[in-house]
């Protein structure tokens, strides 16, 4: 057999040059001569039809810590002068199938098929080896390595691994046996006579001995068997023998029961007769006994029957007798307050006998007599006329009530005496009838609707006028000592400063009028629902969810009751507005500010339970609430229009609203004291923001001078806040606001001031930054006006005087600036922002004129804190 080029020790040698096996750690364990060619799994192909190339395959590993990596490397021919080149590699462990070509009759062709390849579709090489001997000595070589590095074997297709097991026994000499050392040690190749088989797989010698032996033991003979057979036999015959012996000695018991149970049916027979005929004869007695028991229950059936319709007839005939005492009082005029308990007693027996007689508490074979309908009838007529006289009678009388009060004026507000409205003796002498009308509605509940009408024209008489006095009075002893409206962001600041001084007790004024007549509204319409007989528990159970609105929402059957009542509470309390509305308005022209404490009581009072009985109370405190907003909007609007109006002509110094704003702004805390916060806030939010808005335009009728206005306007905004801004977010906002307006003005003008006095040198640093875009910064000394020279007479045409240059600067803010107490801090801000862009600017140098000096950032400090 020729020499394989496996042994070629100069191939190796090479293979390890072009993997630069001692650089990378790696050892070729074996190295042969291939010839590489394209095909397709499972399909045949004739071979030579595509070129074949010269390859080297090399085997190689690497030791990694405890594991070994095993390679799988192409090498091929680089110039034809024998130095090879890696052209792919492959990890042995991504080795998933090996495939023997059968379309090659040699068995010298094979496939090697991998997972991780990223085109499948792609033809895998086909690796053709010169004889079988290499075929075999490279396919063991990397069977054994999957083996021993990663401990399983792939698939192997068109080969029998034993033939290959086989041949390495025969050539066991010209094998190499590749053999990964334990963790720690490299790997190698140790040439050597070790054998390669596949009994490593197969079953050792002692246990295929022990299996012989096990087996041994079931192992019989013909003759063993056939005298295990002969055994069986004589076994089963032996135990049909025993069954038939013990049923033999069992057969005189067997007879015995037999006869046990013969004896026991003709007992059982004579049983069944004797039973028949007890049977027979206790029928005939329970017939008997059912006949008398029948003939007594008729009787007694009788005996009751005749006992109740006797009681029954009794009962209706006390139900037709009407007594004489309450007769009289039916048909009589008595209403008085002496008569009242009289009255009430009528009232119950006539509704009870009424509801004796309805059809559905009689029997229904009374209810069709005719003696039951007349009788009804008459009781009918009489309820009639007594609720019409007893209605009649409180129609007249609610009124003479309310009347009485009117005449005596002593109950009323006069001049000089403020009275609080008192209807204990109106509620008592209503209370008298209360009874009385519960009946009514008992009776008759369609004759209230003229009695609460009634009630409700009379009781809003009162109450009007009442209201009308105290409001009245109100006003005329309330003491304002200036009652001319000022106007808060116009005129002098020493007028708003000492505007409305004692309006405080015009918001006391108000508050004394929601005090006394509030709850006196609320308990006159829970009166009013009480004695008008509402069902005021069964509504307040069905608004609950409701409770957060003034006009209850009812579900179910209490809407139609909820309805009337509303309507009546309506009646009752209409027109009562005008007489607040009249304070409210009063209250405003004094000081518009009023409305803010206003706001606030009227808010405190709508923050209580709303019951259903005082919804209308409650829509009366939300009608003023909107009044009083209205009112405030409107303070707010000429307030706004007044920062609007204001001449806009060419102004330096601080517009004269935003100084009177922060006075109105203290003042309207002052009023606030922690209620009708949204109110103030909106009012906050609606003039800060107009105001900035008229700051601005004004700012830009002269632009010459429009950052100045807009620096010292924001700081004397801010000054002027300061403290307020502390306490209340909605002017903490615009504060920040203003601050950063400020800022930014500032900016601009030191800004410019800085570009005046020193337009050359930055304009120069504009042009370099500019050329930076275009051109290397090298070459920018090369162009025209930025060469070392100009930039020498652009520094001392801008330097020179460098004290008279700052004095200059520092006089132009001085001149153009009103508020001088800004100063400092503008100055300071002109220093800041002038050292920021001159230290740009040597920087820029530095980058540019590499060898060029320029007076440094330390220099012009001192300069500018010597000034």
């Amino acid at each position: 057999m020729a020499r394989s080029s496996a042994d070629d020790f100069e191939l190796r040698r090479a293979c390890e040059v072009a993997i630069d096996a001692a650089i990378n750690k790696q050892k070729v364990v074996l190295s042969i001569r291939v010839a590489k060619s394209r095909g397709v799994w499972g399909k045949a192909s004739k071979l030579g039809r595509q070129m074949a190339k010269p390859r080297v395959l090399a085997l190689t590993t690497k030791a990694k810590g405890p594991k070994i990596k095993a390679f799988l490397r192409v090498l091929k021919d680089s110039g034809g002068g024998g130095v090879l080149e890696p052209a792919k590699i492959y990890k042995l462990k991504h080795l998933s199938k090996v495939e023997v070509m059968q379309n090659d009759p040699s068995g010298c062709t094979f496939m090697l098929g991998f997972d991780n390849l990223r085109s499948q579709s792609v033809a895998p090489p086909q690796w053709t080896m010169r004889n079988k001997g290499d075929r075999n000595r490279i396919l063991l070589c990397i069977l054994n390595l999957n083996k021993e590095t990663l401990g399983r074997l792939p698939k192997v297709v068109g080969i029998d691994i034993v033939e290959m097991a086989l041949w390495a026994k025969e050539n066991n000499t010209a094998v190499s046996s590749q053999v990964i050392l334990h963790v720690g040690q490299e790997s190698g190749l140790i040439q050597g006579h070790s054998q390669v088989t596949v009994e490593r797989d197969l079953v050792s010698q002692a246990e295929e001995e022990d299996m012989e032996a096990l087996l041994g033991t079931y192992v019989m003979g013909i003759g063993e068997a056939e005298a295990f057979s002969e055994r069986l036999k004589r076994e089963l015959l032996a135990l049909e023998a025993a069954n038939v012996h013990a049923l033999v000695e069992c057969e005189s018991i067997i007879e015995e029961v037999l006869q046990g149970l013969e004896a026991a049916s003709t007992c059982v027979e004579d049983m069944d007769e004797w039973l028949g005929i007890f049977n027979v004869k206790l029928r005939h007695m329970r017939e008997d006994i059912e006949s008398i028991e029948s003939r007594n229950n008729k009787l007694e059936l009788q005996s009751v029957s005749n006992k109740a319709l006797i009681e029954e007839l009794d009962k209706l005939l006390e139900r037709f007798q009407i007594p004489e005492e309450y007769e009289a009082c039916l048909t009589g005029d008595y209403f008085d307050e002496a008569n009242v308990h009289k009255n009430v007693e009528v009232c119950e027996w006539l509704t009870g006998a009424l509801h004796n007689l309805e059809a559905s508490n009689l029997d229904p074979c009374y209810a069709r007599m005719r003696g039951i309908k007349e009788k009804r009838a008459e009781l009918v007529l009489l309820k009639c006329t007594f609720v019409c006289r007893a209605s009649e009678f409180l129609r007249n009388y609610f009124p003479s009530l309310v009347d009485q009060m009117m005449n005596d004026k002593s109950l009323f507000s006069q001049r000089g005496q403020l009275k609080r409205p008192d209807h204990a003796d109106l509620r008592y002498k209503c209370r008298t009838y209360a009874r009385l009308l519960m009946h009514i509605k008992t009776l008759d509940k369609n004759c209230l609707a003229p009695l609460r009408k009634a009630f409700c024209h009379s009781l809003n008489l009162l109450l009007r006028r009442e209201a009308r006095e105290f409001a009245n009075e109100l006003r005329g002893s309330t003491k304002v000592a200036n009652t001319k409206p000022v106007l808060w962001l116009e005129g002098p600041i020493s007028a708003c400063q000492g505007a409305n001084a004692d309006s405080s007790s015009v918001s006391e004024a108000y508050s004394k009028m929601l005090t006394f007549f509030i709850p006196l509204l609320v308990d006159e319409s829970a009166f009013f629902a009480h004695f008008m007989c509402f069902d005021v528990a069964a509504l307040a159970s069905d608004t609950t969810n409701s409770s957060t609105q003034p006009m209850m929402v009812p579900q179910g059957n209490a809407a139609a009751e909820l309805a009337i009542l509303n309507e009546c509470l309506k009646e009752l309390l209409t027109g009562l507005e005008e007489d607040f509305y009249s304070i409210v308005d009063w209250a405003y022209k004094i000081d518009p500010l009023c409305c803010i404490t206003m706001h606030g009581i009227t808010e405190r009072y709508l923050s209580a339970d709303k019951a259903d009985t005082s919804g209308f109370v409650h829509l009366l405190l939300d009608d003023l609430e909107t009044r009083i907003s209205m009112l405030f909007s409107r303070f707010v609007d000429d307030a706004c229009y007044s920062v609007e109006k204001y001449e806009r002509g060419r102004q330096t110094g601080v517009l004269p609203c935003i100084q009177r704003f922060a006075i109105l702004a203290s003042r309207m805390e002052q009023y606030t004291q922690g209620q009708s916060r949204d109110l103030v806030d909106q009012a906050y939010t609606k003039i800060v923001s107009i105001m900035f808005v008229a700051l601005e335009k004004a700012a830009q009728v002269d632009p010459k001078y429009s950052d100045i206005v807009l620096l010292e306007n924001y700081a004397a905004f801010q000054n002027s806040l300061y403290d307020l801004a502390n306490v209340v977010p909605t002017l903490a906002k615009f504060y920040h606001q203003a601050s950063e307006s400020y800022e930014q003005a500032c900016l601009r003008h030191v800004s410019m001031v800085i570009y005046i006095h020193f337009e050359k040198l930055f304009q120069f640093a504009r042009r370099i930054e500019e050329l930076m875009h275009t051109i290397p910064p090298e070459e920018i000394p090369f162009q025209i006006g930025m060469s070392k020279v100009d930039l020498r007479k652009m520094l001392k045409s801008s330097l020179s005087g460098l004290d008279k240059i700052i004095n200059a600067m520092y006089r132009k803010l001085q001149k153009n600036i009103t508020a001088q107490e800004l100063l400092p801090s503008l100055w300071d801000k002109c220093k800041k922002e002038f050292l920021e862009k001159y230290g740009s600017f040597v920087q820029l140098v530095a980058k540019i004129y590499v060898n060029e000096t320029v007076p440094s950032v330390a220099e012009m400090r001192d300069a500018l804190a010597s000034t």
